[in-house]
């Protein structure tokens, strides 16, 4: 077998993947040098002031005195630390109630409409509330993410457990498992591809609902900082921001795809 693998590696369309690889992800960095030499370009040709529209190398200059003062580090921390404990109480709740609702029908029926008529309201009008009753520290913007990544996560989990397959099902109730060994064997493995999905999606929602629930009230955080940067006119400042929720969105999207790499390896062998 190992021999089979390795001359199926060497094979010529494999070699041609490799190559196509390593040439996508040599495009990333290139990619990012266009988009910052036309910016720059375009800063020169229109002439734009700093306050409209600031050059890469001011915004670069910002983003230096910002991290050695330390206030970009102090605002990034509170901003991670809600994201993370919005996903850590959003996904837990939603995997809960989508198993439970995945397989009760009724449970589903008597349930749905109050769940579907609960994210027909904007989370920027729910917000100020949540603030007003469980104050301007990070309670309150955890319980943003939550709600934000709720939804999707409870979908897709209802989604994946649905998705297994009945003769599956079957063979394991034949083999007399227990409602825990049906559930870690079988129903859990065969829905993680499905999650995964919704996993994809819930890390960047839970850095917008960090954001939005710093808008509203907040002393601290990435969101503060652009309410801060908008209120004097710093855009240099609220572009040093903008760009570190984009950092922090990718690094959680990156995590999300090597763990499912990790965990999924089993499906690519098969």
């Amino acid at each position: 077998m190992n021999v089979q693998v390795q001359k199926l590696w060497r094979s010529p369309t494999h070699a041609m993947s490799r190559r196509l690889i390593r040439i996508e992800i040599a495009l990333i960095p290139l990619a990012l040098v266009v988009f910052l030499s036309a910016w720059e370009l375009l800063v020169r040709w229109q002439g734009y002031p700093a306050f409209i529209l600031p050059s890469p190398a001011l915004v670069w200059q910002r983003f230096l005195a910002l991290l050695a003062d330390g206030r970009l580090l102090m605002h990034t921390t509170a901003t991670v630390t809600e994201v993370l404990g919005g996903l850590a109480l959003g996904l837990t709740v939603a995997l809960v109630a989508g198993y439970g609702l995945a397989k009760s029908p009724l449970l589903e029926r008597i349930l749905s409409p109050y769940i579907v008529a609960s994210q027909a309201v904007p989370i920027v009008a729910l917000a100020p509330l949540l603030v007003i009753w469980f104050g301007f520290g990070s309670l309150s913007k955890i319980l943003v993410c939550a709600l934000t990544v709720f939804f999707p996560a409870l979908v897709t989990t209802m989604v994946g457990i649905r998705s297994v397959d009945p003769d599956l099902r079957a063979l394991m109730r034949s083999l007399q498992a227990t409602r825990w060994q049906t559930f870690a064997l079988l129903e859990a493995p065969s829905a993680l591809p499905v999650m995964f999905g919704g996993l994809k999606v819930a890390v960047t929602l839970a850095v917008i609902g960090a954001v939005v629930g710093e808008f509203v009230g907040a002393d601290r955080g990435l969101g503060f900082l652009i309410n801060l940067a908008r209120g004097i006119l710093d855009t240099p400042m609220l572009f040093v921001a903008l760009f570190t929720l984009v950092a922090i969105a990718l690094a959680l999207y990156t995590a999300v795809v090597l763990l499912e790499y990790v965990l999924l390896k089993w499906q690519r062998q098969r």
